[in-house]
């Protein structure tokens, strides 16, 4: 299972790239293995849109199950992914580069603190396996 160092996980299967004060979210590599042959993807918040650590920003969709995509931190959306809609399969070849969802200008930056580092959150999967 690939979990990149630099990124910050949810117990729920999201990640987190900090850049300055914009956090790019998508889903793990082990949320899609997970899900299996992912057939369709809806991102679910528009640019502009002020979000709470919580919120659903996406639906995805796969052979096996249904998945909502929660946000992990607030703020407001600057940027979100389009291509996911015509390649959903993408989050299943790259769930780390190409199949981010959404980038956001964080509100409340130490909601990010909570988050999981690498370890936590490898340990975190592996008790669920």
């Amino acid at each position: 299972m690939n979990i990149p160092e630099h990124l910050k996980y949810t117990e729920s299967n999201e990640w987190l790239n900090l850049e300055g004060k914009t956090g790019t979210i998508g889903i793990s590599d082990y949320a899609q293995d997970q899900l299996s042959d992912i057939v369709f993807a809806e991102v679910i918040v528009n640019e502009g849109d002020m979000i709470k650590k919580g919120d659903t920003i996406a639906t995805i969709e796969s052979v096996k199950a249904a998945a909502d995509v929660y946000t992990p931190i607030s703020g407001k959306v600057v940027s979100i992914n389009e291509a996911l809609g015509g390649a959903p399969e993408v989050i299943n070849t790259d769930p780390y580069g190409a199949a981010w969802i959404v980038k956001i200008e964080l509100s409340h930056p130490a909601e990010a603190d909570s988050l999981l580092d690498a370890a936590a959150y490898d340990k975190l999967i592996q008790s669920q396996v």
